[in-house]
């Protein structure tokens, strides 16, 4: 298993750059930022300054849409990013939530994803595309790479991650949520004709290195708030029909009045309030180093690749240094050096 970071681009853009620069001494493989361009600033830019100031870890968006920006230019980013910086992004993408919520817009269809994730990841590996009754391709871009990874909760998003993905994010630590959607997404892998071993699984929730239990869910129960926006769609859709969507997932949104996007993802946000303990403790990573070892060990049992932490709380560094000196060398594997 290896570890990511998730941050918001909050101003000052060279606060973010920084806690990529620590994230990346500590350990970490991969800086993603959320991707939402009225809430928090371009995304892009701080990745090429992320991207500048590093050796070796990846940056991308988590998660970035079809709707706000046209697909041959976000291929272009990356593609221009690689040939800068020697193949270090990573495309991480769903149907769309505060980016295009925020201005009234709608969450892309799964048709429209499909295609958006082949034509930006065949531009952005420097392959042609068809795209618009005509058949692209970057003349500047030669070995380029970029795996674009699919966001998903809902049957047939899941399925379509299997089918097409390079990997897939899971944004929830909940263990019996992870391995019922981690097998959906195989079982389409493997329907679709594809090694289930192929997709790469990625489990992101935030992660709260500390002893206080209550200070700590308080900081991070933003984040059922906003998985709520995801199965609230879900359970509109599919309704009771047994056995769609883990129960587990689904009963918790029964309070949910409403969401303010202002406060999207921020530790205190008042829309969260709904949101019982008992799902702050079962999405998230919260506790001691040996807590979080004990999690993340189960979580790579199920055959998770990449932890991804969300760091939208008060003990950013703290929490960072904790992984890299502890947590990080106590869940990866290490070779003895002689046998």
């Amino acid at each position: 298993m290896d570890f990511g970071i998730v941050l918001q681009t909050d101003p000052p853009a060279s606060r973010v750059v920084h806690l990529a620069q620590l994230a990346e001494q500590y350990g970490f493989s991969t800086a993603w930022t959320f991707d939402s361009h009225l809430l928090w600033e371009e995304p892009y830019v701080i990745h090429s300054q992320i991207l500048a100031t590093t050796h070796r870890i990846k940056v991308g968006p988590f998660v970035t849409n079809p709707a706000t920006r046209d697909w041959t230019l976000t291929a272009s980013v990356f593609a221009t990013l690689n040939e800068m910086y020697g193949n270090r992004t990573i495309c991480g993408i769903g149907r769309g939530d505060s980016a295009v919520r925020v201005t009234n817009g709608r969450p892309a269809s799964l048709a429209t994803l499909r295609e958006s994730i082949h034509v930006i990841r065949e531009l952005a590996n420097s392959r042609s595309v068809e795209y618009n009754g005509s058949t692209l391709r970057f003349p500047w871009s030669e070995g380029s790479e970029l795996e674009v990874w699919v966001a998903a909760y809902g049957p047939q998003a899941l399925k379509l991650a299997g089918e097409v993905g390079d990997g897939f994010i899971l944004q929830l630590a909940d263990l019996d949520v992870a391995e019922w959607m981690i097998g959906a997404v195989r079982q389409a892998a493997a329907d679709a004709g594809r090694d289930p071993a192929a997709v790469k699984i990625c489990v992101a929730a935030p992660m709260y290195i500390g002893t206080d239990v209550e200070h700590m869910r308080d900081q991070t129960r933003w984040f059922g708030g906003m998985v709520g926006n995801h199965v609230a769609d879900i359970a509109t859709r599919y309704g009771d029909q047994g056995g769609a969507v883990p129960r587990a997932l689904t009963d918790y949104i029964a309070g949910r009045e409403g969401y303010d996007y202002n406060q999207h993802g921020r530790a205190g946000n008042a829309h969260a309030a709904f949101v019982p303990d008992e799902i702050v403790d079962r999405f998230c990573v919260l506790g001691t180093a040996e807590q979080h070892v004990e999690k993340l060990l189960a979580l790579k049992a199920l055959g998770v690749d990449q932890f991804a932490g969300y760091l939208q709380h008060d003990n950013k560094e703290e929490t960072l240094r904790v992984y890299g000196e502890t947590v990080i060398p106590a869940v990866s594997a290490r070779q003895a050096a002689k046998v």
